[in-house]
């Protein structure tokens, strides 16, 4: 297995992470914190449990990542919501599914996987964390939440087997 391999087999394992966020928040209002949840399944488990972030699902799918979604771990995934999707420009996500856009999509959707298991209380001691993109996201810890990139950390520590996700409000772009 190419050291690429892995790395992809290591983001799509995280990434799904996202997928078993609403578990963790029914019940949440915004502001409030949720206690993270007892792990009860790997990651494809969870996410299929979930029911929810179509479009993640679909966009890991059109990437060609979901069978390397029961992968050991540990990772950390920072999920966009189906809304978090919804807010990019007209023709983004329809843009990115095409085949002949495959490659920008794995960039975009590693850039949101963090190797390693990062819970909340990690996350918010960092300034910054190498994805597994390469490229490293800006974390910003203030006494209202955490962000990255940009981006809010809605809900805190959904956990699966295999990793932590923080569900965020915004698709990350590398190098923007």
């Amino acid at each position: 297995m190419t050291r690429h391999t892995r790395t992809l087999h290591a983001f799509v394992a995280a990434l799904a992470l996202g997928l078993a966020a609403p578990l963790a928040v029914a019940g949440h209002h915004e502001g409030e914190h949720a206690k993270p949840m007892q792990a009860k399944g790997d990651i494809v488990d969870t996410a299929v449990a979930a029911g929810q972030f179509n479009t993640l699902a679909a966009a890991l799918t059109a990437a060609g990542l979901v069978d390397t979604l029961k992968g050991n771990g540990p990772f950390t995934v920072f999920a966009p919501t189906d809304a978090a999707f919804a807010a990019l420009p007209a023709g983004t996500v329809e843009d990115l599914l095409k085949p002949e856009n495959k490659d920008k999509l794995v960039a975009i959707l590693t850039y949101h996987v963090v190797p390693g298991r990062y819970p909340s209380g990690r996350v918010a001691g960092l300034d910054t964390a190498t994805t597994v993109n390469g490229a490293a996201v800006d974390i910003t810890a203030a006494e209202g939440g955490v962000m990255v990139d940009g981006a809010n950390v809605v809900t805190a520590d959904v956990t699966a087997t295999n990793g932590v996700i923080h569900v965020i409000d915004k698709v990350l772009m590398p190098g923007s």
